[in-house]
């Protein structure tokens, strides 16, 4: 029996709806053998999908990716989210879905005649709170060790686990993560700062999974006349931010305060997050 889960909540695994505690895969599934798979995340408020087109496109394109053709079409990805949601008692969930290469012999090579595993499952969460909208979250910096392909939403996220134990071990909330001097990503989140009025963000490419709020954040900044470029940003440019932010489907976006054992501009949220923060809630309640 998993801990903390609700075993009597109801999964889809391969056509079938089961409960949690009696859905299985095969030990031989390549998503536990190789981490051979892709997931996607939809979140819903008050009942209703945020963005589920974009994120249904960046899971065909995580799909196509990896060469992983589970025979969904587009219409059966939106019934499937949809379904699910509507299993859930909660006001705010998400619905995760997992799709892998499916059980085959252990060979690093694509089996011929694997049948794709498809898992979704509803689980509920709740919105960033007061204390860390108004307080904000604190930072180390860290080496990005994962692979050269994080526009994929790949399941291999060891890489992402070990940078989220080192906040951990730290005693912070995050890590941000720097390839060759320059900012990519936290363990699981967009990383924007702000500069000098502008908000700044790493650009969109192998280096980076695009969160579905970065579209989003770009979109509010616009609405809000705030300034953006989206470039490498050094590690430099990072400790001397005038605000650093981050985003994604759990944080929304919320404010990095101290970095690095260092407060970010006076140590308290700034003026671009404050804008930003308001934006998001006038559309999202």
């Amino acid at each position: 029996m998993i801990p903390d889960v609700d075993g009597d909540s109801v999964v889809y695994l391969n056509g079938q709806y089961l409960r949690l505690a009696d859905a299985k895969v095969s030990v031989l599934d390549r998503g536990f053998i190789f981490g051979d798979g892709i997931y996607e995340v939809v979140p819903f408020y008050q009942g209703k999908p945020f963005r589920m087109e974009e994120h249904l496109d960046r899971l065909e394109r995580s799909l196509a990716s990896i060469g992983i053709d589970p025979g969904y079409s587009r219409d059966d990805w939106r019934a499937l989210v949809r379904d699910m949601a509507s299993r859930s008692p909660h006001s705010h969930f998400t619905v995760y879905l997992q799709i892998t290469r499916g059980p085959a012999k252990r060979d690093h090579a694509f089996p011929k005649d694997a049948q794709p595993t498809v898992f979704c499952m509803v689980s509920p969460f709740s919105r960033p709170d007061a204390r860390l909208r108004e307080q904000g979250l604190t930072a180390i910096s860290a080496p990005d060790i994962r692979w050269l392909r994080c526009e994929i939403k790949s399941v291999s996220l060891l890489g992402n686990v070990l940078a989220k134990q080192q906040a951990v071990q730290a005693g912070v909330d995050e890590v941000l993560q720097f390839r060759d001097g320059f900012l990519t990503e936290g363990a699981s989140c967009n990383v924007w700062i702000a500069r000098d009025g502008v908000l700044l963000a790493p650009p969109l490419d192998n280096l980076i999974l695009e969160g579905i709020r970065y579209r989003f954040l770009e979109e509010l900044a616009a609405q809000a006349g705030i300034p953006f470029e989206a470039r490498r940003i050094s590690q430099s440019e990072v400790a001397q931010a005038d605000e650093i932010m981050l985003s994604s489907a759990t944080k929304e976006v919320l404010p990095v305060v101290q970095y690095n054992g260092e407060p970010v501009g006076n140590g308290k949220p700034g003026p671009i997050y404050t804008a930003l923060r308001a934006a998001y809630d006038q559309i999202l309640g």
